[in-house]
């Protein structure tokens, strides 16, 4: 039963709702945040350089699975950071989780074929 005086409650558009169609959180939309995360030493972004090796959106939920030129990768911290902010920040994200992951260890053939060639590997 409600009160004549008190109005009903109003929850703004979207709030509480998976996004759908053009505002869905996809795969793609996922990668392309994560190409604004640039190797300082290499100046390439992640996806490009073949670190990232698995991504799952799960609704308003993604998580990234990545890896690193080596386990000794002195810019491993901000790389993860990085990474995680830019996902964070994809309008729908509510979890954004990054991990990084060895197996398979990275090599240089993971590099994207157009930028293989340009780095002459």
């Amino acid at each position: 039963m409600t009160d004549e005086m008190t109005p009903p409650a109003v929850t703004p558009p979207g709030a509480g709702a998976a996004p759908t169609g053009a505002d869905a959180v996809t795969e793609d939309l996922v990668k392309l945040a994560l190409r604004r995360v640039k190797d300082p030493e290499l100046n390439l972004n992640i996806v490009d350089l073949g670190l990232v090796y698995a991504i799952h959106v799960e609704g308003t939920s993604v998580t990234v699975e990545m890896s690193l030129t080596s386990p000794a990768c002195p810019s491993g911290p901000e790389l993860l950071h990085d990474a995680t902010t830019q996902v964070q920040e994809i309008p729908g994200v509510t979890s954004a989780t990054v991990n990084i992951v060895w197996s398979p260890p990275w090599t240089p053939d993971r590099i994207e074929p157009r930028v293989r060639t340009y780095l002459g590997f």
